[in-house]
């Protein structure tokens, strides 16, 4: 019969996808066929999935880690926030519709049959399913209708292990103050604790862990240490991209959009050793000594171009570009560059136009028609071929796309400004391929590195297993599962 165990936390960006993610390779390397899941997640990193849906990113690596193809019921609902108060909400890999954070509570009881349905079809093929919570179970206010927590864990019957951050201060209070306030049903059904992100000398700790155990009645699985070689895997939230590490040769620069989307396109960026990569926060001013723009993805590109004009970004920009430099929209970036971004059907907030930055000739129209799809294409000005992927929705047309930033089964994919220093695509992915960016940082100047990209995150996932097995009590997190 399948397993299952749920890893949950006690607040957010407690590391349980990294969690999830190492214990997933710890399973494929002693045989079992094994499967991430998240119930719902709240991301606009989102992966385009083989069966054609999207799903979060980090249930994508997960999905790697695992030895297999991302699906869609590996994360049967995602939120992708457009507004501070309103999210899409896509279901088994398709849009359901857009909902504001007051209305989300009259759709889960639909919303955990599909989770349900989706978990039953990946229990079908696999011998364990490895399950990432969602923020934390201590938010008891969310608890009536839940389904990315205990609501999930009590439907489903599965045991769930509490992981708690160390590095943030309070582990004792987090385990035992979440314990404190669970209803004691669902407390019945958490299985134990372990301690995640641990600096310095673990037996430092002895006396805490061994209270939290006498406090709760829940087993330890261990301390694990701080892993080290987490910003060479994808990263899950835009805070969590590692700046360049290298000796900054290439200044490449990205905006630090509020709706920022399928940021995955820095990672392999991060990773080189003649670049150096800075995500410019809200209040920074475009650095004079940057030598490529990224404008970023966006899910509110009309909002996110607002954002840009109140930071000073787009006379900044301007500049940017009479100094020499080069800048490089990617999907709701590309759509920013242009001249205008129309939204006459309120797609992505109200019904209007909003005036883009003017540095290609091409407008956008919002169209509700999403395209989602992996792509093989060839860049136009190096002849690199690559593999990428398109989410997003909008048709973009002018002069500017006589000159293509790429080409896709024949047609013209993006477009490039007649001087080639401006050029958009809706290319996601593209720096994953090593073919590609290498030739791409070489016309910048750039000397890349020679380690393939693809192969660093297989090498890290493996280190990230090695790590958890040394560290906590694996065996027994695999016994408890049920």
């Amino acid at each position: 019969m399948p397993r299952a165990l749920m890893i949950q936390g006690t607040g957010s960006n407690v590391g349980k996808s990294l969690l999830v993610a190492g214990l997933c390779r710890v399973a494929r390397r002693r045989g079992l066929r094994v499967a991430p899941f998240k119930p719902q997640n709240m991301s606009n990193n989102a992966a385009v999935t083989t069966d054609g849906g999207e799903i979060g990113r980090a249930q994508a690596l997960q999905a790697q880690a695992c030895g297999q193809p991302p699906v869609i019921d590996m994360n049967p609902v995602l939120l992708k926030p457009e507004t501070d108060t309103g999210s899409q909400v896509i279901v088994q890999g398709r849009k359901l519709t857009t909902v504001r954070a007051r209305d989300y509570k009259a759709l889960k009881p639909q919303l955990l049959e599909k989770v349900l349905e989706s978990f039953a079809r990946l229990k079908v093929d696999n011998d364990l399913i490895v399950i990432e919570g969602a923020g934390s179970p201590a938010e008891v206010n969310l608890r009536a209708g839940d389904i990315a927590n205990m609501g999930f864990a009590r439907a489903a019957e599965v045991p769930v292990v509490l992981a708690g951050d160390i590095d943030r201060g309070g582990v004792i209070a987090q385990i035992i103050g979440t314990q404190a306030v669970m209803d004691p049903a669902d407390a019945a059904l958490v299985a134990g604790f372990l301690i995640n992100k641990f600096r310095g000398d673990p037996s430092l700790f002895d006396d805490g862990y061994a209270l939290i155990e006498a406090r709760t009645g829940w087993r330890g699985f261990g301390v694990l240490p701080y892993f080290a070689d987490a910003w060479r895997l994808p990263a899950e939230d835009a805070l969590d991209i590692a700046p360049g590490r290298g000796s900054g040769k290439l200044h490449i620069v990205c905006l630090g959009l509020s709706r920022i989307a399928n940021f995955d396109d820095l990672d392999p960026l991060a990773q080189e050793p003649d670049v150096r990569l800075t995500m410019l926060r809200a209040g920074q001013p475009i650095p004079g000594d940057a030598d490529l723009v990224i404008l970023p993805g966006s899910k509110a590109t009309r909002a996110d171009l607002d954002l840009v004009r109140r930071q000073g970004w787009d006379v900044d920009l301007a500049a940017h570009v009479r100094r020499g430099g080069q800048v490089l929209g990617i999907c709701g970036g590309y759509q920013m560059l242009g001249r205008v971004v129309r939204d006459p059907d309120g797609l992505e907030g109200a019904p209007g136009d909003t005036p883009g930055l003017g540095l290609l000739d091409i407008e956008t129209t919002m169209t509700p028609e999403k395209r989602l799809t992996e792509t093989r294409a060839v860049h136009a000005a190096t002849g690199a071929a690559f593999s990428g992927y398109e989410i997003h929705i909008g048709q973009t047309t002018g002069p500017d796309c006589g000159r293509p930033f790429a080409h896709v089964e024949g047609r013209a994919e993006g477009a490039v400004s007649a001087d080639g220093r401006v050029a958009g695509s809706y290319l996601h992915g593209m720096f994953c391929d090593d073919g590609f960016r290498a030739s791409y940082l070489s016309a910048l100047g750039a000397a890349p590195a020679a380690a393939s990209y693809a192969e660093t995150v297989e090498r890290t996932l493996d280190t990230l297993a090695d790590h958890m097995e040394a560290h906590l009590d694996v065996a027994g997190l695999f016994d408890i599962a049920a």
